[in-house]
């Protein structure tokens, strides 16, 4: 409760100075469960970025909300492994916020998925999954491996996100052989650009561009696949929240023709780290390619592990359950909104300070640069982190360097965004004084 307390009026930066304590040695016994605790509060909350902060913008990472947050802790004293033999009512949170999460996305009936670690692995079970039932559709049946399969074609965007390419080498697919399809100014994928697909085809878009945080155009690539017979599937870490947000709705459009989809709780919605979800509106073909298939464990028993790549794993999926049923719909719609107005007036008020916003504010993200001086972003960047003031770092989008404000945080205020502005009007100025 101190650290959440203080997170308002600290540096949002880390205090590095006292690390070198966290190694004492490994004592010949164990040390005292209170001393652990004082060490781990002083040097160890003093020496965090302080993400929780509404004054933090880097990286997409929310906060956690108080009612997620809590849960966590319950779930750290339960110790419940995430099955229905050794946690019934875990698993039934579970069950209950991807059944909610399916109706807040508009996404179609008989959606199912399974909580992961974040969205490397929810990309990864995902893809498994496509990659498998592609080729089965093929004659190539699951276990077969993929030595002598049929060959896949993989279209993707342009501008997809690193961690789908990581997820794709994982499923031991090949990347350097991707058709790439190149976006418009805003990040969006261009259909006209758009090859001609088959049933061989994994189709690779996203809803949420890093930078921009525009989407992909799902109404017309859903029908494009469909008609094809191709495997359409979306990354919307952070982005795919906007579904449920009437702000923002109306720009994803069709995302319910996807087969597969890839969301965050610990992003957007603000649960805990870590907290990744798959969906997949084909979940018998899901559980074909995930299924743990272990003699001991009963198959009418609810098992995530039968959906996702791990076995052993915590009930995460419960602080999103917590989470949703703390803000409600209205709740969720208008902390969605914030995030939407606050990236609106940040983008105007960089704005007016001389930088450039190249991109219309489609969601949560800023990416800012400064017209003839563009390196000198990642000063500015590097001056306000060490202000203390907020956070944010340096990026580059279409060739051009900048920096990149995500505005994520269920706590961030007005006055949180007065203070940012000011720290970066401030940094400019010094940065750009003449020697």
């Amino acid at each position: 409760m101190r650290y959440l307390k203080q997170l308002t009026d600290r540096r949002v930066g880390p205090n590095l100075s006292r690390l070198a304590e966290l190694d004492p040695g490994l004592p010949e016994q164990g040390a005292d469960v209170g001393d652990i605790l004082d060490l781990l509060e002083t040097v160890g909350g003093e020496g965090t970025v302080a993400t929780a902060a509404g004054r933090y913008f880097g990286y997409v990472i929310g906060g956690a909300l108080p009612a997620a947050s809590a849960a966590r802790a319950l779930l750290s004293a339960w110790d419940q492994v995430a099955d229905g033999l050794t946690g019934p009512s875990v698993i039934k949170m579970e069950e209950t916020a991807v059944s909610w999460i399916v109706r807040l996305l508009g996404l179609p009936e008989g959606t199912d998925g399974a909580f992961t670690t974040g969205a490397t692995m929810s990309n990864m079970a995902l893809l498994v999954t496509a990659r498998d039932t592609l080729l089965s559709r093929l004659g190539h049946e699951r276990g077969e491996g993929l030595i002598g399969a049929p060959g896949l074609r993989i279209v993707a965007s342009a501008e997809i996100h690193a961690t789908v390419l990581k997820s794709l080498r994982m499923a031991g697919l090949a990347t350097k052989s991707i058709e790439w399809v190149q976006v418009d100014d805003q990040g969006r994928m261009r259909i006209d650009k758009l090859p001609e697909l088959d049933d061989r085809t994994l189709v690779l878009c996203q809803a949420g561009n890093v930078c921009s945080g525009a989407f992909d155009p799902f109404d017309e690539l859903g029908d494009k696949c469909n008609a094809a017979g191709a495997w359409l599937h979306v990354d919307g870490a952070f982005g795919l929240w906007a579904r449920a947000c009437s702000d923002t709705a109306t720009a994803l459009k069709g995302l319910e023709k996807a087969d597969s989809w890839v969301v965050d709780s610990h992003k957007t919605l603000n649960t805990p780290y870590d907290s990744g979800l798959a969906l997949c509106r084909h979940p018998q073909e899901m559980q074909a390619s995930m299924a743990i298939g272990a003699t001991y464990l009963p198959a009418t028993v609810s098992n995530p592990a039968n959906r996702a790549p791990e076995f052993s794993r915590s009930a995460r999926g419960a602080e999103t359950w917590a989470a949703l049923l703390s803000l409600g719909r209205q709740g969720l719609e208008d902390m969605l909104s914030r995030f939407h107005g606050h990236a609106r007036r940040i983008s105007g008020d960089l704005t007016a300070l001389g930088f450039e916003v190249p991109h219309e504010v489609h969601f949560n993200q800023v990416f800012a640069t400064l017209p003839g001086a563009e390196d000198a972003c990642a000063r500015i960047a590097g001056h306000v982190q060490a202000s203390g003031e907020a956070w944010f770092g340096q990026a580059s989008w279409k060739g051009r360097q900048g920096f990149r404000i995500s505005v994520s945080n269920w706590s961030t205020r007005t006055e949180d965004v007065d203070r940012l502005i000011a720290a970066v009007a401030k940094a400019k100025a010094e940065v750009m004084a003449p020697a």
